[in-house]
């Protein structure tokens, strides 16, 4: 793979909350990171994990382009480069480069994360330091949740033509997996950093981001491993583990939706802004806009229209598409990003309990999300294909530019319902593996 090389820099410097410096390493198989493998203080451990920190938030604005553009959530308009209203839209028979930045860029910086991840879980198997067990086991147990995380990020654009899941030997690479192989082995190394974070102490040995504060503990950061493995099972279609995993998560039908973890974001030069917020009425040269069915289709009266976009002062046109809203869930370049929240997971429960026939359930969760969106309770049939309908509605509107769209109209086969803008345009259900990777 030679994304993964001997010359990836650990993307560090990131300003966090926690005000921790990173140290930069330029070399990751060189002598100062050798020195860290080899011996792993605190200090050392701290400026690791703030580099996970940083690689994480490096190419989202791409993967998030590039299922909200497919996925028919958004356009992205960009008059330097034409690809993301031609490729990614399908245009004339185009077809996705295996040899273009929409997937060497998300594919690369997801890689890098898991590098840098495995560099510091070398480092904790040989460290001398005063790490008493449970901080081992729970440095573990963050690192490898974090590690699947980006794993299944990848995942979600190549789909069916899979991923590396063994890459810890840069020489000696993993053979690509399936699509269900590499769902099972990100599971279970969910299910390992759960098990040594239920080992863990009562806190980690280093400092967390702004947007991980709330579950800067072992204990609770083990709610959202159990949050992802849920997200994980559902695309699985194994749904009795979903509702095991929900249980376990922080789930919580009466609580704030938007509690979780974030990705965060500031304009320190030394660090990233985030890459989804354009101001409004941006002109062709960059702005999202939102595809128009978003708006036409939208139930009345729903406030999510009026929270997530914004209605432009005139109508923008590029590349022969137009639209009359700017995607405006982010409006400041410094919002978090959310990784995962608690209206996912009870969209999550009641997607489980509608597979499972407990009806009363799945519309009471629904309801959940319907009100929160000043809607008013689900009064439509309770079989199962119109349950359903209503539950991709909800997903569509609540998790709005998320990265859920397109993924979920894969899943459950209805990409055919995406809307075509153009004449000749396309909706793909995968990316090609770069060509980096000699596939």
């Amino acid at each position: 793979m030679k994304i993964i090389n001997r010359f990836l820099i650990l993307l560090a410097f990131g300003t966090f909350a926690t005000s921790c410096d990173v140290e930069e390493f330029s070399d990751l198989n060189g002598p100062e990171v050798s020195s860290l493998v080899a011996d792993l203080s605190r200090g050392d451990l701290q400026d690791l994990i703030g580099g996970v920190f940083y690689s994480m938030r490096v190419g989202l604005g791409t993967y998030y382009d590039d299922v909200g553009v497919i996925g028919r959530e958004y356009y992205r308009f960009s008059s330097s480069d034409p690809r993301l209203t031609a490729d990614l839209l399908g245009r004339d028979n185009a077809i996705l480069d295996n040899n273009t930045f929409y997937i060497t860029t998300p594919w690369a910086a997801r890689y890098r994360s898991v590098k840098n991840i495995n560099i510091i879980l070398e480092g904790l198997n040989n460290t001398t330091a005063d790490f008493s067990d449970g901080e081992l086991s729970s440095t573990r147990g963050f690192l490898k949740t974090l590690k699947a995380y980006e794993l299944l990020l990848n995942l979600n654009l190549t789909n069916e033509n899979g991923i590396r899941l063994n890459v810890e030997d840069p020489a000696n690479l993993g053979a690509f997996v399936s699509k269900t192989e590499a769902l099972q082995g990100i599971r279970s190394l969910l299910e390992e950093g759960a098990a040594d974070l239920a080992a863990g102490g009562d806190s980690f040995p280093f400092s967390m981001t702004a947007g991980f504060q709330s579950f800067n503990t072992p204990s609770a950061f083990l709610e959202v491993n159990n949050a992802i493995s849920a997200r994980v099972a559902a695309y699985q279609g194994d749904y009795s583990a979903v509702l095991n995993f929900l249980e376990d998560s922080f789930l919580d039908l009466n609580g704030d939706l938007d509690e979780g973890i974030y990705y965060v974001f500031s304009e320190d030069q030394t660090d990233i802004p985030n890459p989804l917020f354009f101001p409004q009425n941006a002109s062709s040269a960059g702005a999202r806009i939102v595809q128009p069915d978003f708006i036409d289709d939208a139930e009345a009266g729903d406030t999510r229209i009026e929270e997530k976009t914004s209605l432009r002062d005139e109508s923008i046109t590029f590349d022969g598409l137009t639209g009359n809203y700017d995607f405006f869930l982010y409006q400041t370049r410094t919002d978090a990003i959310p990784i995962i929240r608690n209206a996912e997971l009870v969209l999550l429960y009641a997607e489980a309990n509608i597979f499972a026939g407990s009806d009363d359930e799945a519309v009471n969760a629904l309801n959940v999300i319907r009100n929160s969106a000043s809607l008013d309770d689900y009064s439509g049939d309770t079989s199962e294909s119109d349950l359903i309908d209503e539950l991709l509605m909800q997903r569509r509107y609540e998790l709005y530019g998320e990265g859920h769209r397109w993924i979920d109209a894969r899943r459950f086969g209805i990409l055919d319902e995406l809307p075509i803008d153009r004449p000749g345009d396309d909706v793909f259900d995968q990316f090609p593996i770069p060509l980096t990777e000699n596939q």
